[in-house]
């Protein structure tokens, strides 16, 4: 499995065609208490950049975009329930939503672990 992260500090997981997107442990940090994730629903396309779940801290409102385009298999259910899990665990068991990636090369413009850990710290 391999890891990609945007400039907007989401994070796709890849394994074979499907990919886990959610946001990073950095972007949660920034938000403070999550206390509303919107995901979308199963069988949603969505292109490279759309708007594709909000979530909602004690802070601010904050869309989440799709780092891959693709057709949304599953929105993470868990969430429902405990919207806190982002803050817990941001990038394993807090993840936004899984999709069945329909363009492989989009991967090519995301950054690795160290790049994003490059970019990060000159924040």
């Amino acid at each position: 499995m391999s890891r990609y992260f945007t400039e907007d500090h989401e994070w796709v997981d890849v394994d074979g065609d499907i990919g886990t997107v959610g946001i990073t442990d950095y972007a949660q940090g920034q938000l403070g208490d999550i206390v509303f994730v919107d995901v979308p629903e199963e069988g949603k396309a969505l292109t490279k950049g759309d708007e594709a779940a909000v979530v909602e801290s004690v802070k601010a409102a904050s869309d989440v975009y799709t780092p891959v385009s693709g057709v949304v298999l599953e929105g993470n259910s868990a969430l429902e329930d405990n919207s806190g899990l982002v803050n817990e665990d941001a990038e394993g068991e807090g993840w936004f939503f899984k999709l069945t990636i329909s363009d492989m090369s989009e991967l090519d413009g995301l950054m690795d672990d160290a790049k994003y850990a490059d970019f990060v710290a000159k924040l």
